[in-house]
């Protein structure tokens, strides 16, 4: 490509200009011969009347200027065509046809226009539809949003007002009410606190990053939730496969996922069932797999299970407080730290997979 494209144009213009000229001289000049030495009746009548009238001189250029303006329109033909073209094209594009596409001369001014035309109407397409995606998700989410905190917040205000009305029996029922109360005020605020959380992990919140053993921290997971396995009367087991497997990693962050993770086995686990907690080194990479072996996922929930409000099950999903917003955010957490997370299912149990790479 030339480094400087207004130069070369410069230069392309001054050899069309010269070419024209010199065709135009040297067709001036057969002309004249022809009607001299051959004789030619109407090159002679011609050249008479314009001598006659403006003398030799002026008939020369005259003929000379006339054949220019012949020969360059000649010469420049195809490049105005292709003006015309990127006239046009610019034209759509403002019309907001932004699929639509210049040809490209390789090798020429004009075509280095058209490509960085064609790349320009490529990033306002992408810019606008990324516009159009956020919008989109925006509603989306004022919508859910809004969906969510009505639901308990109906509640609290319900129950609360036959409470203001003295709208109950006795003391037991007092309690029965102002128990429900709490308990769907305490699911608002978890609603409030995955979406301020969910929010922050979205915009890329800075991580305090400091080298980390995700096997030490999946051991202590393994024992912070020892009481949560008793009540659902799960086994949970750890398997981890080294004794070391450092991580560059913000810890309060990071624990967030496997909390989540954890959590979500033991809610979609059987009673009796197993919950296993593994890791492992991959190549530069440290492997950690949370295991259940409950009802295996539907293959058509798999792909959406990492979006935000996503609920497999809307009613278990809110019996047991969740906001659907918890494997999103763990999702966010997880390539924040420049790592992947992942779910398949079948019979034989539910993965979900983090892979973080191992500091070096």
């Amino acid at each position: 490509m030339n480094p400087n494209p207004l130069l070369g144009l410069r230069f392309k213009l001054l050899i069309l200009v010269a070419f024209s000229l010199g065709f135009a001289g040297g067709t001036a000049m057969l002309l004249y011969v022809l009607a001299v030495q051959f004789d030619i009746t109407i090159l002679n009548a011609l050249a008479w009347w314009f001598y006659e009238r403006f003398g030799r001189s002026i008939t020369l250029a005259l003929a000379i200027l006339g054949l220019f303006i012949v020969y360059l329109f000649v010469f420049s033909h195809g490049t105005i065509r292709y003006l015309l073209r990127i006239t046009q094209g610019v034209g759509e594009i403002a019309e907001g046809k932004f699929d639509s596409r210049i040809p490209v001369r390789t090798g020429d001014e004009l075509g280095v226009l058209a490509d960085r035309i064609n790349r320009m109407s490529e990033q306002l397409k992408r810019a606008i539809e990324e516009e159009r995606r956020t919008e989109r998700a925006k509603t989306e989410l004022v919508t859910n949003v809004s969906h969510d905190l009505r639901t308990p917040l109906t509640s609290i205000v319900g129950y609360l007002g036959l409470i203001e009305q003295d709208r109950y029996r006795d003391e037991v029922e007092l309690r029965h009410y102002t128990g429900i109360a709490y308990d769907k005020a305490l699911r608002l605020q978890g609603l409030i606190s995955d979406l301020f959380e969910y929010t922050r992990t979205s915009a890329g919140l800075p991580l305090r990053l400091s080298p980390l053993n995700l096997v030490e921290m999946l051991g202590q997971l393994a024992v912070q939730f020892r009481l949560q396995f008793e009540q659902a009367g799960v086994e949970g087991v750890t398997m981890l496969a080294e004794k070391e497997l450092i991580v560059s990693a913000d810890g309060d962050k990071l624990v967030r996922v496997f909390e989540n993770l954890v959590d979500n086995a033991i809610r979609y686990s059987k009673e009796g069932g197993r919950i296993e907690i593994k890791a492992r080194r991959e190549g530069t990479e440290a492997v950690a797999e949370i295991v259940n072996y409950g009802e295996p996922l539907p293959a058509s929930a798999i792909p959406l299970l990492f979006d935000r409000f996503y609920r497999m099950e809307q009613s278990r999903s809110r019996h047991t407080g969740g906001s659907g917003l918890g494997l999103a955010i763990a999702k966010n957490i997880v390539e924040l730290h420049g790592g992947k997370i992942a779910v398949r299912s079948s019979e034989a149990g539910t993965v979900f997979q983090v892979r973080l790479p191992l500091a070096t």
